[in-house]
């Protein structure tokens, strides 16, 4: 069965023929979208918002996460115990967390159960209490967290690499913050974080599953009614430098491999080269018959794992290609990546090689729609990102268009190995 077939069945005809959901605007200036798929009977509705980490001050770095984090933990009606077991009694769930760029409430329950899922979700949306006791078990929790990341290469790296790709901009920390800001943050600054980032203008909901748009749009006005715009403009955030000057880092830890990221800045999908990038990107080490893949691990058996991806966010984007290696291959390892990545403006790209790249782009397009959950986040997203919701068409019809010489263009552009930030961590 082809993923475009089982998109049709899992979305039932009227749904994929017609528009992905339904858009409109709240009074409050909250975008609502609905995708009535009356055959699922679960019903997922997410809240985003433009409250990331990317708006934590410079005095409180963390405060976005231990925001969303306590969120759930209380409201002025349940506690945070009580809300687990009333959400828990119907087999639901009620989630918040944070990134980059935003926060998002998810609430996911049956369908007979969603009146009181929305009631849960209004009060942890506009009444959290943010009690001192459960700030303090939070920030224990995420203290934690940091100090079992710190055995984690990649995730070191991670955080290395970042701060080499956007050095001045927020995109640079790390969203928890570190051990110590986190713990310096006080319930005033969570208050007041909570009181200026979670409002509607700017914030995105999402309904997916056996609802139609007047029943949910009269369900959730009539519970969200008080959340009206806060004084004072939504904080603005400035685009990350699409390149810095390439830098060179090793961090030293006693392990049996090496772990090495290559990344810098890079272009979102309103960048007209984004879609032969993407071609590009997937071409080089999207999966087990890609160039890096071929070259580095299964001719030279140099790499555990390798590959490369191009993330693009509100604000900017990075490109990384990661590989773990052995610790006396790794000079190798690093040289055949950089080669391959080189070898694209070089080199004419092979049609079928390009075939291949497309046919699976496009194909496998449907499988981030197939649950309700990843349709509500993908529907986000694009609202988030202004992208339009006939996206998953351009997707497509962008990425059937790129040749031969668009790649080998956005190889020698965005590619070449010289304006790479390096980050090894090993022996």
């Amino acid at each position: 069965m082809s993923l475009a077939l089982l998109l049709l069945l899992l979305l039932g005809p009227a749904e994929a023929a017609g528009p992905l959901a339904h858009r409109e605007t709240l009074a409050n200036g909250a975008v609502l979208l609905v995708a009535e798929r009356p055959a699922i009977p679960i019903v997922v509705v997410r809240v985003g918002m433009p409250a990331g980490a990317v708006h934590d001050p410079a005095d409180a770095a963390g405060v976005a996460n231990l925001t969303a984090q306590v969120l759930t933990r209380g409201t002025a009606r349940r506690s945070g115990p009580e809300l687990d077991r009333a959400i828990e009694f119907v087999g639901g769930s009620l989630e918040a967390g944070a990134g980059s760029d935003g926060a998002a409430v998810t609430l996911a329950v049956l369908k007979k159960d969603l009146a009181l899922g929305l009631d849960l979700l209004a009060e942890v949306l506009l009444q959290p209490t943010f009690a001192a006791e459960e700030l303090v078990r939070k920030v224990t929790d995420i203290q934690g967290e940091l100090r079992r990341s710190e055995q984690e290469p990649e995730t070191v790296a991670a955080r290395a690499l970042s701060r080499l790709m956007f050095p001045a901009h927020p995109y640079g920390r790390p969203v928890q913050g570190s051990s110590e800001s986190v713990g310096k943050i006080t319930r005033e600054q969570v208050t007041a974080f909570y009181q200026r980032h979670y409002r509607p203008d700017g914030a995105n909901i999402v309904v997916v599953g056996d609802v139609t748009v007047a029943e949910i749009r009269r369900e959730l006005l009539q519970r969200l009614a008080g959340w009206s715009v806060p004084a004072g403009e939504a904080a603005a955030v400035p685009k990350a430098p699409p390149v810095t000057p390439a830098e060179n880092r090793k961090i030293a830890r006693d392990l049996t491999q090496t772990t090495v990221l290559l990344g810098r800045a890079s272009i979102r999908q309103d960048d007209p080269d984004y879609f032969p990038l993407t071609v590009a990107t997937y071409m080089l080490g999207g999966g087990s018959a890609s160039r890096l893949y071929t070259r580095v691990r299964e001719e030279r058996g140099l790499a555990y794992s390798v590959y490369a991806s191009l993330a693009p966010a509100r604000y900017g984007a990075s490109y990384v290609v990661s590989l773990q290696t052995r610790t006396d291959g790794v000079v190798e390892a690093v040289r055949l990546a950089k080669e391959e990545m080189g070898r694209f403006a070089r080199e004419p790209v092979a049609p079928r090689e390009l075939s291949l790249a497309k046919s699976y782009l496009i194909g496998s397009f449907p499988l981030r729609l197939d649950t309700s959950g990843k349709l509500a986040r993908f529907l986000g997203a694009v609202e988030e990102n202004g992208l339009g919701l006939d996206y998953p068409e351009r997707y497509k019809e962008q990425v059937g268009r790129v040749t031969a010489a668009d790649v080998q263009r956005v190889a020698a552009k965005y590619l070449d190995p010289a304006t790479f930030s390096e980050v090894q961590i090993g022996r």
